[in-house]
């Protein structure tokens, strides 16, 4: 083989369709479904309304609270009928009740609601809890009161979890609790348990200054699932797609790690017309438009 053959072949070789096969063989996308929080669709007057409404919008799945009024056989009657997956569920008194409260009693009813909401994530056949542990406060609750009290709670509902096969997620909120990727996996690897996972918001951690997408490479399969909003250390809180999240980077960190689930958005919702620009700003910031 001369010279010239070489360098043809080779480029013949090193490349697919205009793509080096290196980089062909490397980039991974992210297999993503869309969802709301059941919260943010104010139109419709029952559950099946409110899931025709995000269905006709292209929505694939929602989230629920636990402890609420929502009928749940109703609910995973009308998953079934729609199509619409109930993916998760979301503790809905992790604030007004945490579990890293000095209070026991307030510890105990936190407890509580976090089995409850285990058992509601189990019957609609949804395979996460949404939790947030607990609340670092200024002379009430240190930031290792907080770590100790939470842990200790959360792992008498372990076996619950485990046998129903449901995740119980910690959520990255501004609890001035975990503030960094490492305190996450260091907290979620504590249990020891495949029942603890991490549910990552790639907007809420903007504040503390690493990358949405360094988080996520972090976690790696610990990071269970993630939502967002839009958040721009300028303006605070906007809509999606105008914050200071680097998208393409965050897609490219979840193509890294594999991730194949759900992506929910977490805003305010509305009727159709709010709910039908939102999905539009998830198609788009999500690659999926």
């Amino acid at each position: 083989m001369n010279r010239r053959e070489f360098i043809h072949t080779a480029a013949i070789s090193t490349t697919l369709l205009g793509t080096p096969l290196a980089f062909a063989a490397d980039a991974k996308k992210a297999k993503l479904k869309k969802a709301v929080k059941y919260g943010m669709i104010k139109e419709g007057k029952t559950i099946k309304e409110k899931f025709e409404l995000i269905k006709k919008l292209g929505f694939q799945g929602v989230e629920i609270d636990s402890p609420s009024d929502l009928d749940l056989m109703e609910a995973k009657a009308v998953q079934e009928a729609t199509g619409i997956k109930i993916h998760g569920v979301i503790d809905s008194i992790h604030w007004s009740s945490p579990l890293s409260s000095p209070d026991e009693k307030v510890r105990e009813k936190g407890l509580a609601a976090l089995k409850q909401a285990i058992e509601a994530a189990a019957f609609v056949k949804a395979d996460t809890v949404l939790l947030v542990p607990g609340v670092v406060k200024e002379k009430e609750v240190t930031y290792q009161e907080c770590w100790d009290r939470s842990r200790a709670e959360i792992a008498k509902a372990i076996p619950l979890a485990e046998k129903l096969g449901v995740k119980i997620t910690i959520e990255t909120v501004w609890n001035n609790f975990i503030t960094t990727p490492d305190q996450l996996i260091e907290y979620v690897d504590s249990f020891k348990s495949p029942a603890i996972g991490a549910y990552f918001d790639c907007s809420n951690m903007i504040k503390y200054g690493m990358p949405s997408a360094e988080w996520i490479r972090k976690l790696g399969k610990r990071m269970v699932k993630f939502d967002f909003k839009g958040y721009s250390k300028a303006k605070s809180w906007v809509n999606i797609g105008e914050g200071d999240e680097d998208w393409p980077e965050v897609l490219k960190a979840l193509g890294e790690i594999g991730y194949d689930g759900w992506a929910t958005s977490e805003v305010r919702g509305g009727g159709e017309k709010e709910l039908k620009d939102i999905a539009d700003r998830m198609n788009k910031v999500l690659g999926l438009s």
